[in-house]
């Protein structure tokens, strides 16, 4: 909550050091017989918002980064010699639970009396901290701003300045987001290599039996467990090719139709109530598949005579299908109406039908945007947990029959890191194996959407 405040707080100085700024350049304008400035009075306010933002913004990051490592060391060198002798995991367990009781998340009951000293001494350690941490900001802040003021001058180059400032901190925003991908790609590949340090490379990736149970002593059945990752990437590819044989064609259509065809007020109402399904949670769904679709298939191949699991690919890839297809949809459309009319015309001009200068002119100029979206709509559908679990079950088979049950790669990640796992396990850490190779899955789907658009753009031009 601190934190918050002194945020707060330095954006209310922010505003404040603008207009400042801003009413700066213009009385010295007026005071040096209306000499013209170099920018705008706007400018010159950003810049002196800038200069009190950055500086205390860059130490209240590394403060608040630091505090709790400050608070840490402050409150275990009060501790009695024989509480700082415990082990590392005690110490972090007691040093826990007067936390909790110092921030009122638990009772006194149950704590000694060293812990409750302690307790008091980390409420006055953190709110000591806190009001000079709002000190500090503003101290940077006011000297940001003064800095600011006194360099404003007519030959000033506000606009410059500024601009070069926005350049570097999209720089820095973009490569913090490099480095964020890079971090998690890491994570998980390090993880992976202890797995497969247990398990063979070959038994996981060409392994046809997924049983990740590991027994709890060496005498007993299945005590080393199936690692095979063919189960779990036939169900995720089975379960995704029905959701986009459902979404494809009913969201592409429709984004022509609304594009096309369809009145403005018609196309006003009818794409808001579509997208609206997008933002339905999927817990949602998978009730709806567990309890209306599943039955129904099920009914259904009875009366036909097939044999259908009560949970099954077909309800949830079908489920799933619907709940992307605003993402197909909406895509499509925005890129469908993107396109010139000049090309439109151009085609009907020299004859052609409706429907010959959307196949032929209008969808190729779109393909770019169109693969996008489906693109992202198989992105989603690979991703989905809730609607597999509910619809789908989490029976790991080898099967291509969209009406037996099967699981995907995201569930059984789900499954594995639910509850209290030993990371030290290889049950735990198939979980990273499998993110690493669905990370990979998803990395090939965008290289070859990339190629695809990239040699229809060739032909096109």
């Amino acid at each position: 909550m601190q934190t918050i405040t002194a945020f707060l707080v330095l954006i209310a100085f922010c505003v404040v050091s603008f207009f400042l700024g801003r009413t700066r350049s213009q009385l010295i304008a007026k005071t040096r017989g209306g000499a013209s400035l170099h920018s705008l009075p706007k400018h010159y306010g950003y810049m002196a918002a800038a200069w009190a933002f950055l500086p205390s913004v860059a130490i209240l990051l590394v403060w608040t980064g630091l505090e709790s490592s400050l608070i840490y060391s402050s409150v275990i060198s009060g501790l009695t010699p024989e509480v700082r002798a415990l082990s590392t995991d005690q110490l972090g367990l007691y040093y826990n639970q007067l936390q909790s009781f110092a921030l009122d998340q638990i009772d006194e009951a149950g704590l000694d009396e060293a812990q409750v000293a302690a307790a008091q001494h980390y409420r006055e350690i953190s709110a000591s901290l806190a009001y000079k941490k709002i000190i500090v900001v503003l101290v940077a802040a006011v000297a940001g701003a003064l800095l600011a003021l006194r360099r404003i001058k007519p030959t000033l180059r506000a606009r410059n300045h500024v601009e070069n400032m926005l350049e570097w901190m999209l720089f820095i925003c973009s490569f913090i987001a490099v480095l964020t991908t890079l971090g998690i790609v890491l994570s998980v590949l390090f993880e992976a290599v202890r797995f497969f340090q247990a398990v063979p490379v070959i038994d996981f990736l060409f392994g046809l039996q997924w049983s990740p149970q590991m027994a709890i002593r060496s005498d007993q059945v299945g005590a080393s467990g199936s690692f095979g990752f063919i189960p779990l990437l036939v169900g995720t590819l089975l379960i995704s090719i029905v959701a986009l044989f459902i979404a494809v064609p009913v969201g592409l259509m429709s984004a022509i139709y609304l594009s096309e065809y369809a009145s403005r007020r018609f196309r006003a109402v009818t794409k808001p109530v579509l997208e609206v399904l997008a933002g339905v949670p999927t817990v949602v769904y998978g009730f709806f598949a567990a309890l209306t679709v599943a039955p129904f298939i099920r009914r259904l191949g009875e009366s036909m005579g097939l044999s259908v699991a009560s949970e099954s690919a077909l309800a949830a890839g079908l489920v799933m299908g619907i709940m992307i297809i605003p993402f197909v949809m909406s895509l499509s459309d925005d890129i469908i109406n993107a396109v010139p009319d000049s090309l439109r015309e151009a085609s009907l001009g020299m004859g052609a039908t409706m429907s010959e200068t959307i196949r032929r002119v209008v969808l190729p100029a779109a393909l770019p945007g169109i693969v996008g979206g489906i693109l992202l709509a198989a992105s989603r559908a690979i991703g989905e947990t809730m609607i597999v679990v509910m619809a789908a079950g989490l029976s790991a088979k080898l099967t291509i029959n969209p009406l037996e049950a099967v699981t995907t790669i995201t569930v059984q990640i789900v499954t594995l890191l639910v509850g209290d796992q030993e990371f030290d396990s290889p049950k735990t850490l198939a979980a990273f194996a499998l993110g690493l190779v669905l990370f990979f899955v998803t990395l090939l789907l965008n290289i070859v959407a990339l190629y695809v658009v990239r040699r229809y753009r060739e032909q096109y031009e």
